[in-house]
């Protein structure tokens, strides 16, 4: 079973670099488009949709029928898209500290004041261009100044059409389980917030203390919770349970 991964907004397919090592098995790290090896797409058009093509594109080079997909942060508003298209294909999701509008709902509408503060002044011509000052310090507030560099280096401009266009929901469905990593000492996604996102998303909800970079503050004990959900996908209250069906 492959893990594929997701980054959060404003990150390259790099963020995930620090966990890589302790994760069992196969995975992808997905460069969503406009970054990367994807940088020749306009990032000022890049949609959630997109997105989601991308991460399904990947799989489909990969002969990837069988995974565990990995989001985090802003991917609250693309892991659900990635399972309209092809449900099938993943044994459970999971949401690391994402922020999930409700359906019809906008990230910027729905994320915490202090996170708008930070991200409204940095969007221009279509694109947000994550800085230094206090969202850094709320990404990396539990980190020592070499993982926060690592962080500061896997920043990347982000399409403002992730953070504006209406949340999709419509291909959330029971035949794939569903789990939220819950991260207590997140500034950057507070708890209240993961909470009122996993309202949304409905996920078996599990804890990391740590803050919003959980694959750079604890990549072991992170991996060990993802290698967790591979070998049992179905949470606890469905263990012993007839399956649920789409």
């Amino acid at each position: 079973m492959t893990f594929v991964l997701v980054c959060g907004g404003g990150f390259c397919a790099r963020s995930w670099d620090r966990m890589l090592p302790f994760l069992s098995g196969r995975y992808i790290a997905v460069d969503l488009p406009g970054r990367e090896s994807r940088a020749a797409v306009d990032l000022r058009t890049v949609t959630p949709d997109d997105c989601a093509r991308a991460i399904v594109a990947d799989m489909d080079a990969a002969e990837v029928t069988d995974a565990v997909l990995v989001g985090h942060s802003l991917a609250g508003v693309i892991v659900p898209r990635v399972l309209a298209i092809a449900p099938e294909r993943f044994k459970a999701a999971i949401c690391i500290a994402a922020i999930i509008p409700g359906h019809g709902q906008t990230v910027m509408a729905t994320m915490a004041p202090a996170t708008r503060a930070a991200v409204v002044p940095t969007i221009a011509g279509g694109i947000y261009r994550p800085r230094g000052g206090a969202g850094i310090e709320m990404l990396c507030n539990d980190l020592d100044a070499e993982q926060t560099e690592f962080v500061i280096g896997s920043r990347t401009d982000e399409s403002a059409l992730l953070l504006t266009e209406p949340n999709d929901l419509s291909g959330l469905t029971p035949a794939v389980p569903r789990w939220y990593v819950h991260l207590t000492r997140d500034l950057r996604v507070p708890p209240d917030l993961q909470e009122r996102s996993n309202t949304h998303w409905c996920g078996y909800r599990v804890s990391l203390d740590t803050g919003h970079m959980a694959m750079v503050a604890k990549p072991l004990e992170l991996a060990q919770l993802l290698d967790g959900i591979r070998r049992n996908p179905l949470p606890p209250e469905r263990r012993h349970a007839p399956e649920a069906t789409t």
